[in-house]
């Protein structure tokens, strides 16, 4: 058994799998068979007599945690249930629930998601009178969870906003506060809790730490530089005892730092484990030499790496290209012709179009809507964000927990059942005062003050979710929910309004009734709270249906993890990708020049490299530089031409020396010969494309300007990558 699971492997490979003692770090590059060296690695350790239970792998996406599941049945040809495979919130919504009696919590707490986090983040502003202008509702939320990423309690955040004269943060302390006494009066988690909540347990309960640290004596992590603190503290606590981690990923692929990965988590990893083991996966079965070699050309730049390179026995076929388009629309129809002109060698499914934000979607939906290609967006609004599927949910939501005031409020009234947004804000205000939820305060109603037909209507709703409660332990959810279809009069109103955009809706609820019968099929836990856990922890990616014949469309950090024979990356411009005003630190430079990595070794045989002289850019044109990435990946031509057609471009050489060597220390002169020598047509001697000198931060080129005489302002491109935005009066530039 064991050597044929070690069958098929490359030597780092079977290293990996063998070395089951002590620390280990893997450091897998992108399409180096690093699913198959976990999973392997599994099975191997089955083959040993190590007892299933005693297994945790964790990944990020559910999809990549079924696709471990699968393939350590195939290959030891019989089910484990007792092997963790989960993601990080599984595992820690399965034992918050598991654990619930131990540590204070009701094991029917519900998980809330983005939108749900934003409605409370909202009734905690209106609460505490603050102004929504000068605080956000996703700021806040993203406040919050960041905070929890680094395990902050909001006394934490308070106590640092205030060493540092910080308002904002100390507002925002405030929220975060009252936002966990709401969730707790729901009995409700945000993702961020989750995680949190079981390190906090693990930490105040030695003996329920020591009963896990002893139950789980291996553990693997699968993209571990995506972990942030909270993630790297929960695998170090359960790690601590009998140190057989295994961790494997990519620092070359870490690009979330924005939600809270920390690199440093991988790169330090030895100082945590100073006798650990690193192996390197550096054979890459996806892409072709060319490809492997131009992606290793750009992250090579970046300083805060281990070094590898990727090599590949696969031939040299295939190809780079760099694609330039006039503008934004040129370049969606230039990506539609390469597709239907290889279309007819592969399917559509093996295309796929990559940018840096959602909002350049536009223009390639456009371009393959009029010429009929069939194409999917991935990341966008999925089936679980829309209204109809929300509104379903929340009355499931109400019905597992009526004190999860967010449900309540958003389907009190929908179907319409008289109960308007002013006596819902009545008995809201109401329920805050006596400490209780709305729910509770129904009986009050009329106390709060509501009209007689409120009160009716609350009281009626309310009988209506009171018939589920006593039964939806012993009834299934595909039952409930039916009868919530049926019963609560939303159906009726779709079917009354008898609209193209309601049959959509009807459509798609009949969908999610088929999906919660498929849940519960092959579910272990087919109870409504399982259900409801199960849909909180979907994740963007796990919405990609790979068996239809669709180009995809999505955002780069969508894309890790998958594989097409054709990528195109799009917007490959200065200040677009890598994104970023006029300037970058040198962090966030770097991790842009990751994720431009990523992009770019998805692609299995042909990559295009897309940029667009011009993109309207929030109403604006605005003229742009090919991505210093589309250089650094050795297509330093590009750029050249460009400069080229600068050059033949520019005009009034005499005015541009009279300018430059006039020297009048007159100021109200000054004033008036710029003035009047920019106001001639086509004079203005800080064209677009100029190359300038700067005393402090040396060459640059002019690549945006704006406003006029005195308060002509110039975008300013140096060879440092950094932008600057100058006053051209003061800047005491030189022209080269």
């Amino acid at each position: 058994m064991k050597e044929i699971l070690t069958e098929n492997l490359n030597p780092p490979q079977m290293e990996a799998v063998r070395r089951t003692e002590g620390p280990l770090i893997i450091f897998a590059g992108a399409g180096t068979g690093k699913t198959k060296v976990i999973t392997h690695r599994i099975a191997y350790l089955l083959s040993l007599g190590v007892a299933p239970r005693s297994i945790l792998a964790v990944t990020f996406t559910n999809k990549a945690a079924a696709e471990m599941k699968k393939r350590v049945i195939d290959l030891v040809s019989q089910r484990y249930h007792d092997i963790w495979i989960s993601t990080f919130h599984s595992f820690c919504a399965h034992f918050l629930h598991f654990e619930a009696s131990k540590i204070n919590l009701d094991p029917n707490f519900l998980i809330y998601d983005f939108a749900d986090q934003k409605n409370v983040v909202k009734d905690c502003i209106k609460e505490l009178n603050i102004d929504e202008k000068n605080f956000r509702v996703s700021t806040i939320v993203n406040k919050i969870s960041r905070a929890k990423d680094d395990l902050k309690f909001p006394s934490d955040m308070a106590s640092e906003a205030e060493q540092l004269g910080d308002s904002f943060g100390i507002t925002t302390s405030k929220i975060y506060e009252l936002y966990q006494k709401k969730l707790k009066k729901a009995g409700a988690f945000d993702f961020g809790d989750l995680i949190m909540q079981t390190v906090t347990s693990l930490r105040q309960l030695p003996k329920m730490l020591e009963y896990y640290q002893e139950k789980l004596k291996y553990i693997m992590v699968d993209e571990y530089q995506d972990t942030n603190r909270a993630q790297y503290t929960l695998i170090k606590l359960l790690a601590a005892k009998h140190r057989n981690i295994c961790v494997v990923g990519d620092d070359d692929q870490s690009v979330y730092s924005w939600r809270g990965a920390d690199i440093n988590n991988i790169l330090d990893f030895n100082k945590d484990y100073p006798n650990a083991k690193s192996v390197k996966l550096e054979e890459n079965y996806r892409s072709t030499p060319k490809i492997l070699s131009t992606a290793y050309q750009v992250v090579k730049h970046n300083n805060a790496r281990v070094d590898k390179q990727l090599w590949t026995k696969n031939p040299n076929s295939g190809s780079v290209i760099v694609l330039k388009a006039a503008n934004e629309n040129d370049e969606a129809t230039k990506v539609v012709d390469l597709i239907l002109l290889n279309a007819y060698k592969c399917k559509l499914s093996n295309f796929a179009v990559f940018y840096r934000t959602n909002a350049q979607s536009r223009t390639f939906e456009e371009a393959f809507r009029r010429v009929g290609i069939p194409y999917a967006i991935i990341g966008t609004l999925q089936f679980y964000e829309r209204a109809e599927i929300k509104d379903i949910i929340a009355y499931l939501k109400l019905i597992h927990n009526p004190n999860d005031n967010v449900s309540f409020k958003r389907i009190i009234n929908i179907p319409k059942r008289g109960i308007g947004k002013t006596s819902i804000g009545t008995l809201e205000k109401f329920a805050f005062l006596k400490n209780i939820s709305i729910w509770d305060a129904i009986p009050f109603a009329a106390q709060a003050g509501l009209t007689k037909g409120a009160v009716n209507a609350l009281n009626s709703f309310k009988q209506f979710i009171k018939t589920f409660l006593g039964s939806k332990d012993d009834i299934s959810v595909k039952i409930i929910s039916e009868k919530v279809i049926n019963h609560s009069g939303y159906l009726k109103e779709l079917e009354i309004e008898n609209t193209p955009e309601s049959k959509t809706k009807i459509e798609n609820i009949q969908e999610l009734v088929s999906a919660i019968g498929d849940f519960e099929n092959r579910s272990p836990d087919k109870s409504l709270a399982g259900y409801l856990t199960q849909i909180a922890l979907i994740s963007d990616t796990d919405s990609l249906d790979e068996s239809k014949d669709k180009v995809t469309l999505m955002t780069l950090h969508l894309a890790k993890g998958l594989e097409f024979e054709h990528v195109f990356i799009c917007g490959l411009e200065e200040g677009l990708f890598p994104i970023g005003e006029y300037a970058f630190n040198n962090e966030e430079l770097e991790e842009e020049r990751r994720l431009m990595y990523v992009g770019m070794t998805r692609a299995k045989k042909h990559l295009y490299l897309c940029w667009a002289e011009e993109r309207n850019v929030h109403g604006k044109t605005r003229w742009n530089m090919p991505s210093r990435f589309i250089v650094e990946a050795g297509f330093n031509h590009v750029l050249d031409e460009t400069e080229q057609k600068l050059s033949s471009n520019k005009k009034n050489l005499q005015a541009k020396t009279f300018y430059k060597n006039t020297d009048n220390d007159n100021s109200d002169y000054n004033i008036a010969k710029d003035e009047a020598f920019l106001n001639i047509e086509d004079a203005n001697p800080y064209k677009i494309g100029t190359v300038v000198l700067h005393p402090v931060f040396g060459k640059g080129k002019i690549i945006e300007q704006s406003g006029t005489g005195n308060n002509l302002k110039l975008i300013i491109l140096f060879e440092n990558g950094q932008w600057k935005k100058l006053l051209a009066k003061i800047a005491n530039l030189t022209f080269i």
